[in-house]
C-alpha cells in the first residue's frame, strides 16, 4: 500500500518537500562517523566536513542545529571490512547519538549501502566466480535498513543502485513495523568521476574494477528515467539524482514521470571544485555555492544534499 502519510509525519518532512520557497529546510547535511577513529580527520576538498569519531558526533550535530540544519544524511563507516554478514551495531550507536542530540529538531536519513562494509569496496556482494550476488546483496541491505530504523533513523536512503532494492527494503521495513519510515532513493545515480573526496571520507573506493555494472552510464538519459520510475513503482517516497549539477537536465523529467519529489546530491567532487576555485582566488566561494543551489532548485530539485548545508544561514538563506 502506498503510504502518502510518510512525508506528512513531521514538520521537518513537510518543509523538506514544500513546493513553495527555498531555504535551509530543503538542504541536507552529510555526516561521516568512523569506527575506531580517535580524532576528526579532514577530507580533501570538503572544507568544514570531517571524518568524525563517534565521541565527537554529538558535538558536531549540536553546532549544526545551531546553524539551522534540519536534515542530516549519516554515513557510518565500520572498522571491519568483510565479505558478508555485516554488523550494523556501530551505525546503530551513531544513529542513537544523533537522535539523542537533536531531540526531535532534525530529520536523520541514513545512507544504506554496502560499499563501506565490503572488503571489495563494492556496493554489492559477489559469488565465488566474481559475479554479483543479488539475493545476498538485497538480504544484507534489508538487514541494515531494519537495524537503522530500529535504532531510530527517521528515513532510509539506499544508494547502491542494485536491481529491486527499493521494493526489498520497503517490504522489510513494513514487516518490521516501520511502515511510516520513508525511503529516499538514490534513484538515478551515475558512475561518475566526481566522487573522489567522498570515497576518502567513507573509505569506499572499489578495490577492483569499477561500478559501471550497476551504476548508470552518464551517456544515457533513458536509463536514468527508467531507474527512477522503477524506484517510484517499488515504493520510494523521495527520489534523487546524483551527481546533482551534472544531472540537472533530468530532474524535471523524473518529477513529471513519477509525481514524486526529486532531489539533487551536490556530490563531493562538485563541492570540492568550488572550494578549490576559491582557494586559488578564482571564485567567491559563498556566491558560487549559492548559485549552484539556485540552479539546482531552478531545475526542479525539491531538496539538495550538500556539504555546505551548515553554511546556509550565514549565506542568508531563511
Amino acid at each position: 500500500m502506498k503510504r502518502l502519510q510518510r512525508l506528512r509525519a513531521t514538520a521537518a518532512l513537510r518543509d523538506l518537500v514544500s513546493e513553495v520557497g527555498f531555504g535551509r529546510a530543503q538542504l541536507v547535511q552529510p555526516l561521516f562517523v568512523v569506527e575506531g577513529l580517535s580524532a576528526p580527520e579532514a577530507v580533501p576538498g570538503l572544507g568544514d566536513n570531517h571524518r568524525l569519531p563517534l565521541a565527537r558526533l554529538g558535538e558536531r550535530v549540536a553546532r549544526d542545529l545551531e546553524a539551522g540544519v534540519r536534515q542530516f544524511m549519516l554515513f557510518a563507516v565500520p572498522a571491519a571490512k568483510q565479505a558478508g554478514g555485516f554488523d550494523p551495531a556501530f551505525a546503530g550507536r551513531a544513529i542513537e547519538t544523533v537522535m539523542a542530540r537533536s531531540g526531535g529538531r532534525a530529520t536523520l536519513w541514513v545512507d544504506t549501502c554496502l560499499c563501506s562494509h565490503t572488503a571489495s569496496g563494492h556496493c554489492c556482494l559477489h559469488d565465488a566466480r566474481g559475479r554479483q550476488d543479488l539475493p545476498g546483496t538485497l538480504a544484507e541491505l534489508a538487514k541494515l535498513a531494519r537495524a537503522y530504523a530500529d535504532a531510530g533513523a527517521d528515513g532510509i536512503a539506499p544508494s547502491d543502485m542494485n536491481d529491486g532494492r527499493v521494493a526489498h527494503l520497503r517490504a522489510a521495513l513494513d514487516a518490521a513495523g516501520h511502515g511510516l519510515v520513508p525511503i529516499m532513493s538514490y534513484s538515478s545515480k551515475f558512475a561518475s568521476g566526481f566522487y573522489g573526496p567522498f570515497r576518502v571520507a567513507a573509505d569506499s573506493a572499489p578495490q577492483h574494477g569499477d561500478r559501471r555494472g550497476y551504476q548508470l552510464d552518464v551517456r544515457s538519459a533513458r536509463d536514468a528515467y527508467a531507474a527512477s520510475v522503477r524506484c517510484a513503482e517499488e515504493g520510494a517516497d523521495l527520489l534523487m539524482v546524483k551527481p546533482g549539477m551534472s544531472s540537472i537536465d533530468l530532474i524535471a523529467g523524473i518529477g513529471a514521470r513519477t509525481g514524486l519529489p526529486v532531489g539533487a546530491y551536490q556530490v563531493s567532487g562538485e563541492y570540492a571544485g568550488l572550494t578549490l576555485l576559491a582557494r586559488e582566488g578564482l571564485a567567491d566561494f559563498d556566491a558560487a555555492l549559492l548559485e549552484s543551489w539556485y540552479v539546482m532548485r531552478r531545475a526542479g530539485a525539491a531538496f539538495i544534499v550538500t556539504y555546505g548545508a551548515r553554511l546556509a544561514g550565514a549565506l542568508g538563506l531563511p
